[in-house]
């Protein structure tokens, strides 16, 4: 049950959270502003359209990045405050227990790491695409490209296709191949030179096409010089898109990392990281919330500067954590969803160990 002094410690760090987040906020867009001036420019819109276009998606992606830290600054900023003025110190001595005066802390916690989850998982993604379609089309070099070396995947647990080359632009690609396998015979086997998405027809037109059906030493061999298709892959299934998983709602990730683990693809891991994130992220919240409480309830010299030093490099560090743990994913073969959670477990740690040492 929340009682009056819970709601007090709530408000102070709601209102300074919200406060740090415009303030931030406003910072980093200004940044962003005078990065990018010279590409608003050349991009010929008005600012309505560059607002709408570009910053309605560019400031809710800024705000999730640094949305633990601006949780972590505000806890440590008001409870550091709060300190100073001694009123932790009356707190304590009335025989309220630190473990009573963490709860505040823990609905606070819970509270913004579950709206930093809700947006990772559907707000966030959207946002992302706005941003990431005005980058690539204002802000960066767009130019085609062009598969050479190959791309073969696993269309079902049974058959596999693959293809020479594939331009994104043109949406063409040559040398078409797909078979399916039973048992260890191959019972289908179709080959085109080349092959092009009708967006029409939202099929694919397949030029040079021989089709082979066996069964046993039975074989059904048939050719077209033209034929539509629909084939188990589209083309933005073939395009190499960076910004791919940033943009995509929780529920399609989840779809895609199945379709791709399926396939064998190489990019499976860098999705799996951005789902796991998803989740992790929140959780950090909720520790560095813990951490700052128990770090800047206690009465110290050098007030809030130095509550704040330590802070930074807590953060820093839960960063640099955050970096190596999905490097070792990406390239490595640590599971991603580990290397997501190591951070957190890091810094689950860290919190009981300054629980148990901090006066009760």
């Amino acid at each position: 049950m929340m009682r009056k002094i819970d709601w007090y410690i709530l408000k102070k760090f709601l209102t300074t959270f919200f406060f740090s987040l415009i303030l931030l906020t406003t910072i980093s867009t200004v940044i962003d502003i005078s990065e990018h001036t010279d590409d608003f420019a050349k991009s010929g819109l008005s600012t309505n359209q560059i607002i709408m276009q570009y910053y309605v998606g560019f400031i809710p992606h800024i705000v999730a990045m640094l949305f633990p830290l601006f949780v972590f600054i505000s806890v440590i900023f008001f409870t550091s405050k709060m300190a100073n003025l001694s009123e932790f110190i009356a707190i304590l001595s009335s025989g309220v227990s630190l473990q009573r005066i963490l709860r505040p802390y823990w609905v606070g916690g819970i509270l913004l790491g579950s709206i930093l989850w809700y947006a990772n998982a559907y707000i966030i993604p959207q946002a992302n695409a706005i941003r990431t379609t005005f980058e690539a089309k204002y802000t960066k070099l767009a130019m085609p490209q062009t598969t050479s070396g190959g791309i073969y995947m696993r269309t079902d647990s049974f058959s596999y296709a693959g293809m020479r080359f594939y331009d994104t632009t043109s949406k063409a690609g040559g040398n078409l191949f797909m078979e399916t396998i039973s048992g260890n015979q191959v019972i289908y086997n179709l080959r085109a030179d080349n092959f092009t998405w009708d967006t029409t027809k939202r099929k694919w037109k397949l030029n040079g096409v021989v089709e082979r059906k066996l069964n046993g030493l039975n074989e059904d061999v048939s050719f077209e010089y033209e034929v539509f298709k629909k084939l188990p892959f589209l083309p933005s299934e073939l395009k190499r898109d960076e910004y791919l998983q940033a943009r995509m709602i929780s529920p399609d990730l989840k779809r895609r990392i199945q379709k791709e683990r399926l396939r064998g693809s190489e990019t499976v891991k860098e999705l799996e990281m951005e789902n796991a994130h998803r989740t992790s992220t929140p959780v950090a919240v909720l520790l560095l919330t813990l951490i700052g409480a128990i770090l800047a309830c206690r009465k110290i010299r050098g007030g809030s500067g130095v509550h704040l030093a330590i802070g930074i490099i807590i953060c820093a560090v839960f960063i640099l954590a955050d970096r190596f743990s999905t490097i070792f994913s990406t390239k490595g073969d640590l599971d991603p969803y580990v290397a997501a959670w190591i951070p957190n477990l890091i810094f689950g740690g860290l919190t009981l160990y300054l629980y148990k040492k901090a006066p009760k």
